[in-house]
């Protein structure tokens, strides 16, 4: 009897499970981080896919390395202890633990560098991309550049906390979306416009340093649609903590759609982009958002030890 309640309670627990995660999956993806998140953000292109295989794989490695240093020390501390030997062992070399100790480190290293070295050339650039996304790093907002598509250019300001609308994430929202289409190779060029900067998308496996002088490249291809959330990831200045990245991945039918409205939305002289004077407007309004920040830290009395 009680067997049979608590099989029937299992069920409806796990069927409940399944349809929260159908509705959740109905909604859209939404790429984040959760409260109490073990481990890396859930995987939504190939290359997160393969850094997520490889830390796993790392992590065998490095749980069967600490189990055997640590047996080895537990047997070192009980085997020879004081009360047991108390005439200890006056050898100083012993030619087959050195030769072990050399040669096995060497061997775990090599066994850990082909798929490292596999990764790297996977993560470094396509061939076949069949779209090319330029991000520009400035103190402190990102501006994006679609070479394809007419040279669309837009920037992303971070949303301040009193603008949030009811759903926003705060610290990682922005007032434009970086909209991507998905099942689609997209070479991403990176630079910057002052100092270094970082665009990164933990889900999508992006993590790529803007250099201003330099152009460095990379790829994604996003294999589900939602929302996806980043930031810089390079200490960049005082307001390195308010220039998020907030990508909202769509269809290739949506994303043909997006593309023809923003061209209209950001145009000007007839051209799909920015002109100079509203990008230094942009810049000026981020870098006021970090002053605001930066003076409600001042104002906060100091923490006592």
């Amino acid at each position: 009897m009680w067997n049979s309640r608590i099989l029937v309670g299992v069920v409806a627990v796990a069927a409940s499970v399944m349809a929260l995660a159908g509705f959740a999956a109905a909604q859209g993806f939404e790429g984040g981080s959760t409260p109490w998140q073990m481990g890396l953000r859930e995987a939504a292109s190939p290359t997160m896919s393969r850094i997520d295989g490889f830390h796993d794989f790392l992590l065998v490695i490095i749980t069967v390395i600490t189990l055997i240093v640590t047996a080895l020390m537990a047997y070192i501390m009980i085997r020879f202890r004081a009360s047991k030997n108390p005439n200890p062992s006056h050898n100083t070399h012993n030619t087959l633990l050195e030769v072990l100790w050399t040669v096995v480190p060497i061997i775990i290293l090599v066994v850990i560098a082909v798929p490292s070295f596999r990764l790297l050339y996977f993560v470094d650039r396509t061939a076949e991309a069949e779209m090319t996304l330029k991000t520009i790093g400035n103190q402190w907002f990102w501006s994006y550049e679609y070479p394809d598509h007419d040279n669309l250019t837009f920037d992303a300001v971070f949303v301040e906390d009193a603008d949030l609308e009811e759903g926003q994430v705060r610290l990682l929202t922005t007032d434009v979306d970086l909209v991507l289409p998905v099942d689609t190779n997209i070479r991403i060029l990176t630079t910057a416009t002052d100092v270094i900067h970082a665009f990164a998308l933990p889900n999508l496996g992006l993590k790529l340093d803007a250099v201003p002088g330099r152009i460095n490249e990379t790829w994604v291809r996003i294999e589900r649609e939602g929302v996806y959330y980043g930031m810089c990831s390079e200490l960049c200045g005082s307001g390195h903590g308010f220039m998020p990245i907030m990508l909202r991945a769509l269809s290739k039918a949506d994303y043909a759609k997006w593309v023809e409205e923003a061209k209209e939305r950001y145009a000007y002289d007839g051209k799909p982009g920015a002109p100079r004077d509203a990008v230094a407007a942009r810049a000026e309004k981020a870098r006021q958002i970090a002053a605001r920040f930066e003076e409600t830290a001042d104002a906060r009395p100091p923490q006592a030890n």
